[in-house]
């Protein structure tokens, strides 16, 4: 007795408040599962208003725009016949709840709350939302006029429950509820639910997808069953991008996978699979059917629909397929692509302006934009409508086709080099070569004469002319002159992004990219409203070591040979004079520490939730090898004073990329003073005691 039921999940590029268009995407993937033979469709986390609304959740208006959404998808000949399960906000006795809503031609079947809300990292859901704390408790929710006018009923079920089809039994996980310890998908498995639904709000982290993948097939590895995971993608408004993977998996092995990153707005996974084999996978596990005797049994809604059909014994089921992971080089070259393309078309601009120094982060930078450019182009030859659209109205041109990745970064992409005085040829013409590979708008300048302009205001009213530490001024002259070069660069930047395509005789202006790595923000080394301040910064969440591997990825993947001597030469600022026509100054000189040292302070302090003297005692161990204690307390030390002491210009970092979980990003996901006491005495203290000890 085959039951070959026919499911359907997506991955939706939803954006917050954008009813409209979320409504539209929706509808367009329902109508591919439709197409396909689905007869249940799920839908990513809070799909209706976009994931990323934050405060505007507290609004009415949110809830009741979901409402009408929620009306209009009722109405809609294309639910007819198949199962739809959306996600949206719901009032039930004045507490919000993230919800499910279930519905089957024309009717309401459940209100699914979630049951355990994300709220640690970039996640605040307890903010705005109450977690439902009744298990397996369901009450009666009354349906606002708009909908029950659409549907006839005036109360619907609300609560922990599940769904009795004529074949099958479903029950619903909302994102964080898979990542719990206690996940529902336990109870209802060991009371015969077959299929498990999960919509989730999931962002990118460099290395997750894995973990992400490796929880939804552990799901029905020891429990059996099907599981299917639906999620957003794509930029919904602010630093994170929601990275897709929709995934079917049953009996611990996936059997369709959807991409990670892509430019389709909506992607729609199809699978046939068969029950039967959800029957005998659990027969055989005497412990799960134990275990299954005592459960304590779900309140059942039951629907007169089958996901199945009668006679289904020639239907073709779904195999299993081994899941690709892409390498993080892969990872960063697809993420903030997208997340840029996202953030250009919806922000209605005509480009990126980007200062490109000729060092290795502002050359990621820009190889980030080139891949952009390719992933436009194999969308359009793959016959991607909506990103020709986009990109047709971003240069302008109601029949451009953009066809060479070269081609289109010309019209979309201005780089930008300025010089001062202390600027080498060297890195002036390794921005030159590789603006030349990648295609983009290339244009040199000279800051001197406003550096020289700003200090002689300065000189004109005190009477005192500062000078660079080479030439006997004080290391707070030195600094100052620095300063002055950098921040005149961001003036710059902004007067070029406003003006340059105005100049050239085109429409639009360009948003500004930023290119501080998320080492030198923790460290605080940048300049305050320099050239790290801009509208935004696709490597801030990325560390020096993976953006070399990166450089190192698109001088094989995209034949950049301008990146070679980007990569040997060591990473320097040029804000001090040259040496005999030589850089003597370097980052990591000026910095104290290197690189690799502070991706691994970044890691402790934040990963591992590490103080200074815990630090210590971790690195004592892990350094003993290469340093001694005292060294090890001497190098936490220098880290803890410059980190609290530059901890005021994460306020006003750039949004950027989250791609990292030991960003330093103020906004909300690194939540600490800026104001500290610098000498961490007490701490030090400590320190200093353990020292002497050893």
């Amino acid at each position: 007795m085959a039951r070959a039921v026919t499911v359907a999940t997506c991955a939706l590029n939803q954006w917050a408040l954008d009813f409209e268009g979320n409504l539209e995407r929706i509808l367009r993937s329902i109508d591919i599962a439709k197409s396909k033979g689905a007869r249940y469709r799920l839908g990513p986390e809070l799909e209706i208003c976009g994931y990323g609304c934050s405060d505007h959740y507290y609004e009415s208006d949110t809830l009741l725009h979901s409402f009408q959404v929620l009306a209009k998808l009722l109405e809609s000949p294309a639910t007819q016949d198949i199962i739809c399960d959306v996600g949206m906000p719901v009032l039930h006795r004045n507490v919000r709840y993230n919800c499910r809503v279930i519905f089957l031609n024309k009717k309401i079947l459940l209100i699914r709350p979630k049951i355990s809300l994300a709220n640690a990292g970039n996640y605040r859901e307890l903010r705005w939302f109450t977690p439902w704390s009744k298990a397996r408790h369901v009450e009666e929710y009354f349906l606002p006029r708009i909908i029950q006018e659409v549907t006839g009923q005036e109360t619907v079920p609300f609560g922990d429950a599940v769904l009795a089809t004529k074949d099958t039994c479903l029950g619903a996980e909302i994102c964080e509820e898979l990542w719990a310890p206690n996940s529902p998908h336990i109870e209802m498995g060991l009371d015969g639910v077959e299929i498990f639904t999960n919509s989730s709000g999931s962002h990118h982290v460099l290395r997750k997808a894995h973990t992400r993948v490796d929880l939804v097939n552990s799901a029905t590895a020891k429990n059996g069953g099907i599981y299917i995971l639906a999620n957003q993608k794509g930029c919904d408004g602010d630093r994170l991008y929601y990275d897709g993977c929709a995934m079917i998996s049953m009996n611990g092995e996936t059997v369709a996978q959807g991409s990670q990153f892509s430019l389709d707005d909506v992607e729609v996974l199809v699978a046939t699979l068969d029950l039967e084999d959800v029957q005998s996978y659990r027969a055989e596990i005497s412990s799960r059917n134990l275990a299954a005797s005592k459960v304590n049994p779900y309140p059942r809604v039951k629907v007169n629909f089958a996901l199945s059909c009668p006679d289904d014994v020639t239907v073709r089921t779904c195999m299993p397929v081994q899941w690709r992971h892409h390498s993080p080089e892969e990872e960063i070259s697809l993420g903030p692509a997208c997340w840029l393309w996202d953030y250009l078309r919806r922000s209605k601009q005509a480009g990126f302006l980007l200062p490109l120094s000729g060092g290795i982060d502002s050359s990621a930078t820009a190889c980030i934009v080139y891949s952009m450019c390719h992933q436009v182009c194999l969308a359009v030859r793959n016959g991607n409508a909506d990103v020709l659209a986009d990109a047709r109205r971003i240069v302008h041109d109601g029949t451009y086709i953009p066809e060479d990745p070269r081609e289109f970064c010309k019209r979309v992409f201005t780089t930008c080099y300025m010089a001062s005085e202390n600027s080498s040829q060297d890195t002036c013409n390794r921005a030159k070569l590789l603006a030349e590979q990648i295609g983009s708008y290339h244009i040199n300048l000279n800051i001197d004469a406003a550096v020289k302009a700003v200090v002689g205001i300065f000189s004109v009213v005190t009477g005192r002319t500062p000078r660079f530490s080479v030439y006997g001024g004080s290391s707070r002259e030195s600094l100052a002159l620095q300063n002055v070069q950098a921040r005149i660069r961001m003036v710059l930047a902004y007067l070029f992004a406003q003006l340059t395509l105005w100049a050239r005789g085109m429409p639009g202006g360009l948003l500004v990219l930023g290119s501080a790595n998320v080492d030198e923000s923790l460290r605080g080394y940048l300049t305050k409203y320099d050239c790290s301040s801009a509208d935004i910064n696709p490597i801030g969440g990325i560390s020096k070591t993976d953006l070399k591997n990166f450089i190192q990825y698109c001088i094989e993947n995209f034949q950049l040979t301008a990146l070679r001597s980007i990569m040997s030469a060591p990473p320097t600022a040029e804000l001090e004079p040259l040496v005999d026509g030589q850089v003597a100054q370097t980052d990591e000189a000026d910095m104290g520490m290197t690189y690799a040292e502070l991706s691994v302070y970044g890691k402790l302090r934040k990963i591992a939730k590490a103080g200074p003297y815990s630090m210590f005692c971790k690195l004592i161990n892990t350094w003993k090898e290469i340093c001694s204690p005292r060294e090890v307390a001497s190098k936490v030390k220098y880290f803890f004073r410059m980190y609290s002491v530059n901890r005021h210009k994460m306020t006003t970092l750039t949004p950027s990329y989250h791609a990292e979980n030991y960003s330093p990003d103020d906004n909300r996901f690194d939540l600490r003073p800026f104001l500290y006491n610098t000498s961490w005495s007490w701490q030090f203290r400590c320190i200093d005691k353990q020292v002497n000890a050893l």
